[in-house]
């Protein structure tokens, strides 16, 4: 058990130990020797697993009381394959920012003091330094809303001490406080000054400090107050810089913020993760350097889960949690009840899972049943209806209403056509393909109708918008007709 420390701000932190690391780059550095030791993927699912209280004898107690047991569920977490690689990521990302950034190394120092005299003298000019080569990057989150984004980080970080004091390191004097990763929200208004602001008053907030009145005036630009940031982040040692909501950057200056990323990136040596739903995947789209640069350390997908064994596992995991006087087994029909109902999404699940019983408990029928799940799901998310049920139908059409659960896929066409050679027929495998070559193959269609190719009928799957164009052709009937009937497409007339 590490030794804690009272902060000026009545926080808690902990004082340095040094471990010896099996990577040897790893052991001259004091910000990185005294991080969490390595582990493996078993104590990680350990450390992640959040269980709620219960006892079996609860069961029998007054509904009254069950009816509140319940709400424990909330704190449910099951880790999963994906919670690994965030887990990995996070670690990767802190220990590379670290890397280049040794308090003992002369280059390094040398840095901190030309960056440090240019403030002084105010010159902005953040990119003159030959003397220090960042070895900083950025990861990327991007998922459905409601898959646990902010949470899986919350539960990542939690494992990892905020604040590390130093005093000593190798008999040398080092006095030092260390913030190992400080999280913010992206402003709403997309204000880079908003960051700015926030930057400053949670380090205050943390350490005790008073940045915020040291450096911040009403007159001051953003220009001016990022290299501010960037010497206060070189003076308490940050890590990681955790920029949650990142959707909300679309609505303006977008492509100032990514630049100011970059910036802390490259300029600074502080890593940076990203987390947001797929509305923000376009902020990277629109230029090639800050695509690189920002997804420099890999970029993590977060889709709604499949039906497939690892849903049948979550829910497996959670089931074991009922208060109701009769327990119901886990059947494939209850698993398939809950996936229709909430397309793997598992704020849902878990949601669908505790009002259901509250329901089972209030009427007194004390199970749980295919029927109950469907009407409660019915009664609880109505306004989650056309979401769900566009996710459900795999139009993309349908899908793009909603930015939030927008689909983003990594199998390349090629991949597709394999599994489809391989004799997979699965609803879900149709869907990826009709959705990830929907436009090429629309456009083979027309050619093939524009060349006769109609004498040459081809059998099509259902689903398959080619069936469709065929029998549009067919029915002498246009393109656009077939497709609008078939909920492809809205009627323009309207607007």
């Amino acid at each position: 058990m590490q030794e804690e420390v009272i902060l000026p701000s009545g926080r808690s932190a902990i004082k340095a130990e040094y471990a010896h690391m099996p990577i040897e780059e790893y052991n001259e550095n004091p910000y990185i020797q005294c991080l969490p030791i390595l582990i493996d993927k078993q104590t990680m699912i350990e450390k992640l697993m959040a269980k709620p209280v219960y006892n079996e004898e609860e069961r029998q107690m007054n509904s009254l009381f069950r009816l509140h047991f319940t709400q424990r569920l909330y704190n449910f977490f099951q880790p999963l394959p994906l919670h690994i690689e965030i887990w990995e990521m996070v670690h990767f990302l802190l220990i590379q920012s670290y890397l280049a950034r040794n308090p003992f190394n002369k280059d390094y120092k040398r840095y901190i003091h030309e960056a440090g005299k240019k403030i002084i003298q105010k010159d902005y000019d953040l990119f003159h330094f030959p003397s220090f080569r960042t070895t900083a990057s950025c990861g990327t989150l991007i998922g459905f809303s409601g898959m646990g984004k902010t949470t899986s980080f919350q539960r990542i970080l939690h494992n990892i001490p905020q604040v590390i004091v130093h005093n000593e390191y190798k008999g040398q004097h080092f006095s030092q406080i260390q913030l190992t990763w400080l999280k913010l929200e992206a402003p709403h208004n997309s204000s880079l000054k908003s960051l700015c602001l926030q930057f400053f008053m949670k380090i205050d907030e943390i350490l005790g400090t008073n940045n915020f009145k040291k450096y911040v005036s009403r007159n001051l630009s953003v220009d001016a107050m990022l290299p501010l940031m960037g010497q206060v982040a070189q003076n308490i040692g940050l890590g990681l810089l955790v920029i949650d909501e990142i959707q909300h950057l679309r609505n303006r200056g977008a492509e100032q913020m990514m630049n100011f990323f970059v910036t802390l990136i490259n300029s600074f040596g502080v890593s940076i993760a990203l987390i947001g739903t797929p509305a923000a995947y376009d902020i990277f789209a629109h230029e090639l350097r800050i695509a690189r640069r920002l997804t420099g350390n890999g970029e993590i997908i977060y889709n709604n889960m499949e039906y497939n064994d690892q849903f049948e596992f979550f829910l497996e995991s959670m089931w074991e949690y009922q208060w109701t006087s009769h327990r119901t087994p886990l059947t494939k029909e209850l698993v398939k009840a809950f996936y229709e109902e909430t397309q793997g999404i598992l704020d849902l699940v878990v949601k669908l899972f505790v009002t259901a019983q509250q329901k089972a408990i209030m009427t007194r029928k004390e199970e749980l049943t295919v029927s109950l799940v469907r009407k409660v799901a019915k009664e609880r998310f109505k306004f989650m209806s056309p979401m769900l049920e566009a996710i459900q139908s795999g139009n993309p059409h349908k899908i793009a209403k909603y930015e939030d659960i927008r689909k983003i896929e990594w199998k390349q066409k090629n991949e597709i056509k394999k599994e489809e050679a391989k004799g997979s027929n699965t609803e879900e495998n149709r869907r990826v393909c009709k959705t990830t070559v929907m436009k090429e193959e629309t456009n083979i269609v027309q050619e093939k109708i524009k060349e006769g190719s109609h004498n040459h009928p081809t059998s099509f799957e259902q689903g398959d918008l080619r069936k469709l164009l065929q029998r549009a052709k067919k029915e002498g009937r246009t393109a656009y007709e077939m497709l609008l009937e078939n909920g492809y497409i809205d009627d323009m007339n309207m607007w």
